[in-house]
């Protein structure tokens, strides 16, 4: 028995780790048994312990949660084979020793006969196709088949980008056959229709669209059966076919790509030429390129879906992490998201601007069973009340001046999925009463339509406004208020989470580090003192624009005060921290130029900003950054309201 854990994704990929005998920590702290160096994962996040032969897994409240095999578990029992997630990190747990590589074979020693036939791959005759067409006449149109042949099954298993390889498929093709246009016809979801088009003309100088018939295109695909059209015009079939009509189609083959005798998609030629048209020849060719190149044209095609795919999800996970946080208030928003996400309860999250509202949304989405499905952020306040309404229940042909034709609105493109509302609280009543409607109904009627539609979606809110006071004055409906608040959420402001703010700066250093290529900077504990004593009214999204200047303007290898802005500097500095005396100076010689200018100005803010050649607003800022005001209000001339006019 060798139980240890072998890293396949992470900071510490391709590492091995054999397990101690009594237990083994993992976490971000350097003092765990196995440190993973990585924002993701919290400072003690689970601990695998020993027991006779057998070993478990236990979370330590981590904030994202320990996973076995893709499932959240808080103690589990391992097996050899599980595979073990901890943040952006994966480690397979094994105890047995890979016994499958020798189990069937035997190996002897000995030496060659030299009788033995010995010879390179690249000297076989049949992947020679110039010494082939050294070997038969050369005007044998069979010996030029093969050649063809040959290149293509050669060049196709080579090329993994999908247009790249319908290109050069088509290329070989116009050597041999007597096109002056082909067209790959890749079939999509819905049957009879094509999800990928590769089209080109034998002169690669002609810039005009290749015109395919559709009817044609179709009628392969469904049966799974070749067309060969010699003589288009001439023929009872084609010859009925307008589109080949309109084209002066002279001459016509389409054949299927078909894998594991499943019909993937056609290859379409043509001519309008008259002195050569196809033949039955050119139709086994043909057919026996698409045999040749159908599972290479699918491979490709599915490596691109993974890729985007792929990208995607790292996008989605990407930000699903910037929900970062080790405090008692993060744990508690990650608990309520684990508990809520399976339900189909509408949800309610408020929240100061930059508190992460989406980001709580699209988790509850990322966790939820519609996570397959759209997500459909809408905000309410970006959007202009007198097109809001169409955006979200879309409109009719001719439902108002411009509606030229009919209009799905976000709503009816998210069915099965999620609609996200922010800033629900700017909702004008008229919208309301509807939005009521599809909560209650799950049904809506687009602009200027009779006809309900129905929607299968989930609705989660946000707003940074007080609803409850908006209900009592008047400005949002109580019976919509009651719907949406099913289920509420408070996302905490970053002043109510500092400690959380040395983990987010060290986070967003990383997060656009990588953005930008550059090497991640470590962030001082000057720097951080700062930072900690700020009291964020932009909350995470002011951190992150902080972090993100402060990488652009740094001349350091460190993050340094200086780095950060003013308005953070201007504050007096936390109990014990000791400040720098550029900094200190710089800001007594601000409070003593803005008493002597409001002073001067007998107490009016206005005229002491004039005076001093800033903005009013500017000005108050300040005052209230150097916390001054009250020793202004005991000068010898009081200071004036600051709405109070002059």
């Amino acid at each position: 028995m060798n139980p240890r854990l072998v890293a396949v994704s992470g900071p510490l990929k391709d590492s091995v780790f054999n397990l101690p005998i009594s237990e083994l920590t993992l976490g971000r702290d350097p003092a765990n048994g196995l440190p993973i160096s990585d924002p993701s994962v919290s400072r003690k996040h689970c601990v695998i312990s020993r027991q006779d032969e057998r070993f478990r897994v236990r979370d330590l409240d981590s904030r994202n949660g320990t996973q076995v095999n893709g499932e959240s578990v808080k103690d589990r029992w391992l097996s050899h084979g599980d595979q073990l997630t901890v943040g952006d990190s994966v480690f397979l747990f094994l105890t047995e020793e890979d016994s499958k590589k020798s189990d069937r074979v035997e190996f002897e020693d000995g030496q060659l006969s030299h009788a033995t036939a010995q010879i390179r791959p690249q000297d076989v005759l049949y992947l020679q196709p110039d010494r082939i067409m050294s070997e038969l006449p050369s005007t044998s149109r069979l010996a030029r088949n093969l050649n063809a042949l040959l290149k293509i099954s050669r060049v196709v298993h080579s090329i993994q980008d999908l247009d790249k390889l319908q290109d050069s498929i088509l290329g070989s093709i116009f050597d041999v056959a007597p096109a002056e246009r082909g067209a790959i016809l890749l079939d999509g979801s819905v049957p009879g229709s094509f999800s990928s088009v590769y089209a080109r003309h034998r002169d690669p100088h002609i810039e005009k669209p290749v015109r395919v018939s559709r009817t044609v295109a179709r009628q392969v695909l469904e049966s799974g059966l070749a067309v060969l059209g010699s003589d288009v015009l001439g023929n009872t079939g084609l010859g009925h076919v307008e589109s080949l009509v309109a084209s002066q189609v002279r001459s016509l083959l389409c054949v299927p790509l078909t894998v594991f005798q499943r019909t993937i998609g056609c290859l379409y030629l043509d001519t309008l030429s008259l002195a050569r048209r196809f033949d039955k020849e050119d139709l086994e060719l043909v057919t026996a390129v698409a045999g040749v190149c159908s599972f290479a044209l699918e491979n490709a095609r599915r490596l691109q879906w993974l890729e985007q795919e792929n990208q995607r999800l790292t996008n989605e996970i990407g930000m699903e992490r910037s929900l970062v946080g080790d405090s008692k208030k993060m744990k508690d928003v990650f608990q309520f998201l684990a508990r809520v996400a399976p339900s189909e309860a509408t949800v309610l999250i408020n929240g100061e601007s930059g508190t992460g509202k989406e980001l709580a949304a699209r988790a509850i989405h990322r966790k939820s069973p519609r996570a397959g499905k759209t997500f459909m952020a809408i905000n309410c306040a970006a959007i202009p009340e007198n097109l809001l309404e169409s955006e979200l229940f879309g409109h009719e042909k001719g439902a108002f001046t411009g509606a030229s034709a009919q209009r799905k609105g976000r709503l009816e493109m998210a069915d099965g999925g999620v609609v996200f509302l922010d800033e629900i609280g700017e909702l004008a009543p008229a919208l309301q009463v509807k939005l009521l409607r599809v909560l209650q109904e799950r049904e809506f009627e687009r602009l200027g339509g009779t006809r309900p539609i129905r929607v299968d979606i989930r609705l989660i809110a946000a707003t940074n406004r007080n609803l409850e006071e908006a209900v009592k004055s008047g400005t949002f409906r109580q019976d919509l208020y009651f719907r949406l608040n099913v289920v509420n959420l408070m996302m905490p402001a970053l002043r109510d989470r500092r400690e959380d703010i040395a983990l987010l700066a060290s986070f967003f250093v990383h997060k656009l580090s990588k953005k930008s290529g550059s090497v991640p900077k470590q962030v001082s504990p000057e720097a951080l003192a700062v930072l900690a004593n700020h009291d964020w009214p932009g909350n995470v999204r002011e951190l992150e624009n902080v972090i993100e200047r402060a990488l652009v303007l740094g001349i350091s290898d460190m993050i340094l005060p200086e780095d950060l802005p003013e308005s953070l500097l201007e504050r007096e500095p936390a109990p014990g921290v000791d400040e720098a005396k550029y900094h200190a100076a710089l800001k007594d010689l601000k409070k003593k130029l803005i008493r002597n200018a409001i002073e001067e100005a007998g107490g009016n803010f206005t005229e002491a900003a004039r005076s001093l050649g800033v903005h009013p607003n500017y000005l108050h800022r300040l005052i209230r950054n150097l916390e001054i005001r009250e020793s202004l209000g005991n000068g010898s001339g009081r200071a004036k309201d600051p709405n109070q006019r002059s």
